[in-house]
């Protein structure tokens, strides 16, 4: 049996923070700053008027023009979300956090340890996470999240039985239930517009038909329809190795580079890295205007070398929306103990890098200054892959 946890409006709630009245109006989170202006989170009175998260700016500000645009906070609701996920894995649950506000955890192993029953394990995550949350149980990870969406703030709802008896439990439900799993989101505009309203419809289709229409995504909605859903992947318990700096002015340029150098090496130096390298660090800061920034920058191999480090993270700086008054530096994955044996081979490297200069110098003499070129990562995560890396002299 999978329990879920769900917390409408985590994101938006974090973000209002003490200003409660917002939650009474219309209001949204903001587009962060450098990405595609959709809306995130919405508060229940702009639903009202129609909008949702996700939503073109443009198109939320036509439907309701008093909209009020709150500054999203992605660090605080990183932290608050960590937060909530200890506690749960405090009563011994091996918690799968699919994004902020939802989580799931499988409660078999749970029963005997919280009084003998379903109701006490979900009594027990009730009194741990000490924040309202709807929490529902079923035989699925999806069935579960459909109870959850039914399910009162007080009132937990169970779906108990097998696979046929989800199927039978979700035939009902709208098709728009599929806008909680990231696969899956983007499908209930197509499926309302050809007349599919519910998961029975959806599950009544041919799976040749749904798969030939909607590809891969499409066969998973069906599939989640029938009742069927994948294994749970708990989470590894992560090392909290961070650093954080306050900035008693707003910094820019190469003063910031320099407080971004301090924090690399006070994270290199810190104890608990036990010698480790690092795969993959998130650089966060608190802005000055209000609201945070937050960015995880993975390494493409494992680092241990604070000039390295600083050669990755200084680029990021630049996508700071605001001034910042506080930058912070956490490891989040870690690599293998970093060893170098320099005494040894420094001499052979520098011979090396020698010949190396002398092949590159020769070539570019023989074929012009595009005959050594290295590549260089622009945009990794970008569609098109013209833009992902670019091609940049060799040194």
């Amino acid at each position: 049996m999978v329990v879920c946890v769900l917390i409408p409006r985590f994101q938006l709630t974090v973000a209002v923070g003490d200003r409660e009245e917002l939650l009474s109006a219309p209001a949204a989170l903001a587009p962060e700053p450098g990405r595609e202006a959709r809306i995130g989170e919405v508060s229940l009175a702009a639903e009202a008027f129609g909008v949702r998260a996700g939503m073109p700016l443009g198109e939320a500000l036509a439907r309701c023009p008093g909209l009020a645009l709150v500054p999203p906070d992605p660090a605080g609701v990183a932290d608050a979300w960590e937060r909530l996920i200890v506690r749960l894995e405090s009563i011994g649950a091996a918690v799968e956090p699919e994004r902020p506000g939802l989580a799931c955890f499988e409660a078999q192993g749970l029963v005997r340890l919280h009084g003998g029953t379903l109701e006490k394990v979900l009594a027990a995550a009730r009194a741990a996470l000490r924040h309202p949350a709807r929490l529902g149980a079923g035989p699925s990870r999806f069935c579960a999240l459909a109870a959850a969406t039914r399910a009162r703030p007080r009132r937990p709802q169970i779906v108990l039985g097998d696979e046929r008896t989800a199927r039978d439990y979700l035939a009902t439900l709208p098709v728009a239930l599929l806008r909680g799993r990231d696969e899956t989101a983007a499908l209930p505009a197509p499926l309302a517009r050809l007349g599919i309203e519910t998961l029975g419809e959806l599950a009544a289709l041919p799976q040749a038909a749904v798969a030939d229409r909607f590809g891969a995504p499409g066969l998973l909605a069906w599939a989640l329809a029938r009742g069927r859903d994948g294994a749970l992947r708990a989470r590894e318990v992560p090392e909290r190795v961070e650093e954080e700096l306050e900035l008693p002015e707003a910094m820019s340029g190469v003063q910031l580079e320099h407080a971004l150098g301090l924090l690399v090496d006070r994270l290199l130096a810190r104890r608990e890295r036990r010698g480790r390298s690092l795969r993959a660090v998130v650089l966060a800061a608190v802005l000055v205007e209000g609201g945070t920034w937050r960015e995880q920058v993975p390494f493409r191999e494992a680092l241990a070398n604070p000039a390295r480090m600083r050669l990755a993270l200084t680029p990021r700086l630049a996508l700071l929306p605001a001034p910042a008054e506080r930058l912070r530096l956490a490891a989040v994955r870690f690599g293998p103990v970093s060893s170098e044996q320099r005494s040894l081979l420094d001499e052979a490297a520098a011979q090396r890098r020698g010949r190396l200069r002398e092949g590159v110098r020769q070539a570019r003499a023989a074929a012009g200054p595009d005959a050594a070129l290295r590549v260089l990562a622009i945009d990794p995560d970008s569609r098109v892959p013209e833009r992902r890396a670019v091609l940049t002299p060799f040194e």
